[in-house]
């Protein structure tokens, strides 16, 4: 490494609709994910961490600029980040830092014209560099890479929009890993880099229907123990888990790859690395599809980091949110968060001087409802916009039904859902309350929420 580096690099490593509890660290008892269990061991292991928007687009806006969805305007999927927005590869950039992208992007089209924007579709063509998010350095990416590949085929553009094939019968997961080895091995040193990675998996292959693990998935995976919040459901599990749980291994089997180049390259030391996911997965259980719910299945994601600030194998049970990572990246550049910025650094956790940690987790629901929910210890409540003013594009509401209550503690897998019940109308009225106060904080008007039933 050069001496006229500042900084650590920082890799962030991203996967898609990954649920928490895949990997060995959260207790999953199939021998799934050894490279990231590792890395909880030297790193931190975040213990509750929850997405802001459980769906992709909406999840990645809020990643990248500090901001929830309903500030950036990219609420739903198929609206693209605002070119005015500042982006961590902004910040980045502008404190020295090379800037690079690998994989899928999920912010450059808008699927109809909305709030002065025209119609624009890039899910199957070269992004144009204005609507990459100010990473300029190092492009290879596709909008929707669920649109331009299968497991075992497919491409991405480079930052010319040049197509970039996967080579045949390589699996997706590592081609693009490929791909970011390359990267890896042509850094000259002399500036800090950071690299989001963007990875499709374990998401569904949308046009197949289908989770698609590398071949033998469901041979090798045929004996996972069932999560508790899926027994006795109906849902598509049966079919899809052992694939889901093979996209989950293939991710930690280049996690360790990373890790390796890294090592060998000398970088090891002086690299944060940061894994999670943008949302969980439900399998069809809470609604028509896979996410988009107040269910943990759907909200809770994992969170792994390991590097500078960021060692010894401590375990953070504090509530966390994915809007806590923005700043924390920036920190770790050595940029001074934004006021903007909703989340806080998790380097005031790890640090031990955190005071008043938030002890509730909030996120925005779009495109199955329109809903906000509050995440305690103990509590989940959640609220939807009434059926009568529903309707596809609604970004907020004036008034809320009140639509789940759950008690973690006694019902950790949310089955029982309380939101009628007479006797907690003080705990309904208390979380209320937190929930109106985390939605008028970011900039929501302050709703009417009726009491179910």
């Amino acid at each position: 490494m050069s001496a006229t580096q500042q900084g650590p690099n920082i890799v962030f490593l991203f996967s898609d609709q990954q649920r928490w509890d895949t990997l060995g660290c959260y207790g999953q008892p199939l021998d799934i994910t050894p490279n990231l269990d590792r890395l909880a061991r030297e790193g931190v292991l975040f213990e509750n961490v929850f997405t802001c928007q459980p769906v992709c687009g909406p999840a990645r806006s809020c990643l990248m600029t500090g901001k929830y969805a309903t500030e950036t305007g990219c609420f739903q999927n198929g609206i693209s980040l605002p070119r005015t927005e500042r982006t961590l590869a902004n910040h980045l950039s502008g404190a020295g830092y090379e800037v690079g992208y690998i994989g899928k992007w999920h912010l450059a089209s808008d699927d109809e014209a909305m709030d002065g924007r025209e119609a624009f579709d890039v899910r199957t063509k070269p992004i144009p560099p204005e609507r990459r998010g100010g990473f300029n350095d190092f492009w290879l990416a596709s909008d929707v890479l669920e649109f331009t590949s299968h497991s075992y085929d497919g491409h991405m553009f480079d930052g010319d929009g040049n197509q970039r094939d996967f080579p045949p019968g390589r699996y997706r997961v590592d081609a693009q890993t490929d791909w970011v080895l390359e990267y890896l091995q042509t850094r000259a040193g002399e500036r800090p880099f950071f690299l989001f990675v963007s990875y499709l998996e374990p998401h569904f292959q949308n046009d197949h229907v289908h989770f698609e693990g590398p071949t033998g998935s469901k041979e090798r995976f045929k004996g996972f123990r069932l999560p508790g919040d899926l027994v006795g459901t109906e849902g598509d599990w049966r079919e899809e888990y052992p694939d889901y749980l093979g996209c989950c291994w293939s991710l930690d089997q280049n996690v360790g790859r990373i890790r390796e180049e890294l090592t060998r390259l000398g970088l090891a030391d002086n690299t944060l690395l940061i894994y999670t996911s943008d949302h969980g997965c439900h399998f069809r259980t809470r609604n028509r599809e896979y996410k988009r719910s107040c269910h943990d299945g759907s909200l809770r994601i994992p969170l792994v980091v390991h590097g500078p600030g960021f060692t010894g194998g401590r375990t953070v049970e504090d509530l966390v949110s994915l809007m806590d990572l923005p700043p924390t990246v920036l920190r770790a550049g050595g940029v001074a968060p934004p006021e903007y910025m909703r989340g806080r650094a998790l380097q005031e956790l790890t640090a031990g001087n955190a005071t008043d940690w938030p002890q509730e987790a909030f996120a925005q629901i779009s495109e199955s409802h329109c809903g906000r929910t509050v995440r305690t210890k103990q509590w989940k409540y959640s609220v939807r916009a009434p059926t009568e003013i529903a309707h596809p594009r609604l970004r907020e509401s004036e008034v809320y039904v009140e639509d789940c209550l759950y008690d973690l503690e006694a019902d950790p897998h949310e089955r029982h859902n309380l939101a009628g019940e007479a006797d907690l109308a003080g705990v309904r009225a208390d979380l209320a309350k937190t929930l109106v106060r985390r939605m008028v904080g970011v900039g929501e008007k302050p709703p009417e929420i009726r009491c179910a039933g």
